[in-house]
């Protein structure tokens, strides 16, 4: 990589912080899903909108982080932003996994027995847009501290996230040709359910931008360590 390693980062605080407003946050949030209304077609099971959503908000903020992390990488050659690229296509890719996860199980409440996955546009896009950035954190973890490679990776990880617009509005693009539900919007949401879903966005923010910045800030430390290693001290 270009330069020394930098301790310029999240400072702990941050983390820790962050940290403790997600510990606030998980039991209010359990809370107020817990009292939400039952939908009285899909019953319970309509309640995986409290996590199913905000999975796919942290997954596209994930990969939108690694896109711009790797821009500054290209830019600056700074090894900081290279390792902010990788902490946000791993928790892009952990809150995407769990957003294909959490998907099946809502379908097949929603659209009966048998049905966990369907070949519908979002889905197939989904799974599309987890292949590219597992592949990304593949190519990464076969090629460590390789400065060619953290710089193909930076543009790899900047076109990728154009798959990310392409998800959102496909429901739209296929017209009503998608099994998927239509996107959620001011209003759409039924009575008693705004808060808790509001509540699920806000509780998930708060534990991706914790693990985001708990990775960026591990990464870092790791960094300072091996550069200490092989410091004159470590050669008496």
């Amino acid at each position: 990589m270009t330069g020394r390693p930098s301790s310029a980062g999240i400072p702990g605080a941050v983390t820790r912080g962050l940290g403790w407003a997600l510990a606030l946050l998980l039991p209010v949030y359990g809370w107020i899903v817990y009292q939400a209304p039952i939908d009285s077609v899909q019953g319970i099971m309509q309640k995986i909108l409290y996590v199913h959503p905000p999975l796919a908000y942290g997954a596209y903020l994930g990969f939108v982080v690694t896109a711009i992390a790797g821009g500054l990488f290209l830019w600056r050659g700074a090894e900081r932003h290279d390792q902010l690229a990788v902490a946000g296509a791993e928790v892009g890719t952990l809150f995407c996994t769990l957003m294909l996860v959490t998907g099946p199980i809502w379908a097949r409440g929603a659209w009966g027995p048998g049905n966990w996955w369907v070949w519908d546009a979002r889905l197939t896009l989904t799974l599309l847009l987890w292949f590219v950035y597992l592949a990304y954190l593949l190519l990464r973890s076969f090629t460590e501290g390789d400065e060619r490679t953290a710089r193909f990776a930076s543009i790899y990880g900047i076109v990728g996230v154009v798959l990310i617009p392409l998800n959102y509005w496909i429901i739209d693009l296929v017209g009503g040709r998608a099994q998927h539900p239509e996107n959620i919007e001011r209003g759409s949401l039924g009575e008693g359910m705004g808060m808790p879903f509001l509540l699920g966005n806000l509780t998930l923010f708060f534990a991706f931008a914790y693990l985001l910045a708990l990775r960026w800030e591990t990464a870092i430390l790791q960094s300072l360590a091996d550069a200490a290693g092989d410091g004159p001290a470590d050669h008496r």
